[in-house]
């Protein structure tokens, strides 16, 4: 009989958002391509609230659960609950841990963890925390949410400039209660931006092809990753911004860096299954880490899934890749 895996994802409401609602997307295509690897499945919403989600999960038995559990309640800094429940029960699953999903969705808490292990990530401040605060001013900087992914809060307004920490602090105030979210800010590099993918493989990590972010933007326009570039297919943001992993030879040692780097933040943070590692690099060459994604997008369309097609991977592998790392984890 074939081996069951079951897969999870926040719950999505009626009226979610873009965002939201690509988790629906992101199941119905590994269930797909489970049921190719010959796979039983099963889709199961995530609910935390009730017993009923443990005890038909305890009664399927199942290989591992496929985690695409993003967030709880709209709210980010839940998204390791699905985890540690799991663990708590006692079943494999795919991606990174609880405890590396914690503190890589804390995204102030991973530039700690960076910055200790001397991996380069801008310089950064949070209210309530500002003696830690190292950041040179006069300087530019970017607001961000503290807890979410998916470009959730950013867009031009969030690239402020300040004189002073006093002045940057006010400003990341202002935009926590204006987005209804607690905010940071990180120095802002204005340079090229980078994501690389990382997938588990029975000898270890592998960087998958880089890819650059190509912004054709007009002068004055930010050149940021922001919520209309990531989801609003209709947007300027969104057509104006297209994935490349076409580099010159001249390219070679940088990207061999930010390889480096990546595979630095697989080990510091003990990752496994799949991530990715966003970077920038500023002018003179050096890239910075700005965050990690420990359960990246894999809908067909994601960057992950097109870094994958690059290195010869199709999705139906790379599927597969995910959950035979479970697999060895359980």
């Amino acid at each position: 009989m074939a081996e069951t895996v079951l897969i999870t994802h926040n719950p999505v409401g009626e009226h979610a958002s873009e965002d939201e609602k690509d988790v629906l997307v992101q199941a119905f295509h590994v269930a797909e391509a489970l049921e190719q690897l010959g796979y039983q499945t099963r889709i199961l919403p995530f609910d935390h609230r009730s017993r009923g989600w443990a005890q038909t999960l305890q009664s399927l038995k199942p290989l591992c659960v496929f985690n695409l559990v993003e967030s709880l309640d709209g709210d980010g800094r839940l998204i390791h609950l699905a985890c540690s429940l799991l663990d708590h029960l006692g079943i494999s699953y795919t991606g990174a841990p609880a405890e590396a999903m914690f503190l890589t969705s804390n995204k102030v808490l991973a530039k700690r963890w960076m910055h200790l292990a001397g991996v380069p990530t801008p310089e950064w401040i949070i209210p309530g925390r500002d003696e830690e605060c190292i950041c040179p001013f006069p300087g530019e900087y970017i607001i961000k949410a503290l807890w979410e992914e998916a470009s959730i809060g950013i867009d031009q307004a969030s690239v402020v400039r300040a004189s002073t920490k006093k002045d940057l602090l006010a400003r990341v105030n202002e935009r926590s209660l204006g987005t209804g979210r607690q905010c940071f800010a990180e120095r802002f590099i204005d340079g090229r931006e980078f994501n690389l993918s990382i997938l588990a493989g029975s000898d270890g990590p592998q960087v998958l092809p880089p890819a650059e972010i190509v912004f054709s933007f007009p002068p004055g326009k930010r050149k940021i990753v922001d919520y209309r570039a990531k989801w609003d297919e209709s947007s300027f943001e969104y057509q104006a911004t297209v994935r490349s992993f076409d580099f010159p030879p001249t390219d070679a040692p940088l990207l061999s860096r930010l390889t480096d780097s990546a595979l630095a933040c697989w080990r510091l943070f003990e990752l496994r299954g799949y991530a990715r590692v966003d970077f920038r690099v500023d002018e003179q060459g050096g890239p910075w880490v700005l965050e990690i994604n420990a359960n990246p997008c894999i809908s067909p369309d994601s960057g992950f899934v097109a870094a994958a097609e690059c290195a010869g991977i199709p999705f139906r592998e790379l599927v597969g890749r995910i959950v035979a790392d479970a697999a060895r984890n359980r």
